[in-house]
C-alpha cells in the first residue's frame, strides 16, 4: 500500500485472508496505524468489527505491545456475544502480558467462554491459554483451572480443545509441583 489506506473501506471492499494479512503488514508495529484498526473494530458496524478484529489479532501476535493501551476496549469486545470478536480477542490475549488490574476481568471472560456450551472450539482453545497464562502467576487460580480442565477431559472434546487442555494440564502441573 503506497498511500495510507482507509482500513474500514479496504476491509469492506475485500474479505479475504490475503487482504487481512496485507492490512496487518501495513499496520506493522505502528501505534497510529494500529489505532485505526482498533477504531474500525470498535465502530457500530458488526461486520466491519469482525473483520477488523482479525487484523488486530494478527498485529498483536507480532507486536504485543500494541495492545497495551487498548486492553479495556479489547476486553469489552471479548465480552460481546459474537463468536468472531470473542475468538479474535482471546487469540490476542494469548500474546499480551495482562496487567494485574485487568487480570480478574480477563480471567472471568476467558473462564465464561471456556465453560459455555455455546462458545466455538477456537475461542475455547484460546481461552485455555489465556487462563493458563494468568493462572501461572496465581497458585489458587492454577488449582481451580486444573480441576476444571480435568473435569473437561473426562468428557468428549474436540481435537483442538482436547490438545490444548492436555498441554495446559501438563504445563500447570509442572509449575504447581
Amino acid at each position: 500500500m503506497k498511500r495510507p489506506p482507509d482500513i474500514a473501506a479496504e476491509l469492506m471492499r475485500n474479505h479475504s485472508v490475503r487482504n487481512v494479512r496485507r492490512i496487518a503488514r501495513w499496520v506493522g508495529a505502528e501505534p497510529d496505524r494500529f489505532a485505526a484498526a482498533m477504531r474500525a473494530m470498535l465502530g457500530e458496524d458488526i461486520v466491519l468489527a469482525r473483520r477488523a478484529s482479525w487484523v488486530v489479532t494478527l498485529c498483536v501476535e507480532r507486536f504485543p505491545f500494541l495492545a497495551e493501551p487498548w486492553l479495556g476496549e479489547m476486553l469489552r469486545m471479548a465480552e460481546m456475544p459474537d463468536d468472531a470478536l470473542q475468538r479474535n480477542m482471546m487469540r490476542s490475549f494469548q500474546f499480551v502480558r495482562i496487567p494485574a488490574r485487568r487480570q480478574g476481568r480477563v480471567y472471568n471472560a476467558a473462564f465464561s467462554l471456556l465453560t459455555s456450551p455455546r462458545t466455538s472450539i477456537a475461542a475455547k482453545a484460546f481461552s485455555i491459554t489465556v487462563l493458563a497464562n494468568i493462572a501461572e502467576q496465581e497458585p489458587d487460580l492454577a488449582r481451580e483451572l486444573l480441576m476444571v480442565l480435568d473435569e473437561m477431559l473426562a468428557h468428549p472434546l474436540s481435537a483442538g480443545v482436547l490438545s490444548r487442555a492436555r498441554k495446559t494440564v501438563r504445563r500447570l502441573s509442572r509449575s504447581a509441583a
